[in-house]
């Protein structure tokens, strides 16, 4: 089973990448990253742990790899 990333693990790695905070509804967060093309990540906020498919979807966002998060 892969490992299970944190939000908070997940904003220490977006803010090494460049993505910064822009705005929060409810229990989401939106991260950004202007450049071209300009990428923008949704977070669940306070997660403990989040789902395999949600960070996966978040690595998409991201235009990440697991590779960035070892």
């Amino acid at each position: 089973m892969p490992k299970l990333y944190s939000s908070s693990q997940i904003l220490k790695i977006l803010a090494k990448n460049g993505f910064s905070f822009v705005s929060q509804k409810g229990s989401h967060l939106k991260y950004r990253k202007t450049g071209n093309p300009t990428l923008t990540v949704i977070i669940p906020a306070e997660r403990k742990e989040i789902p395999v498919g949600t960070f996966r979807s978040i690595l998409r966002q991201a235009q990440l790899s697991t590779e960035d998060f070892d």
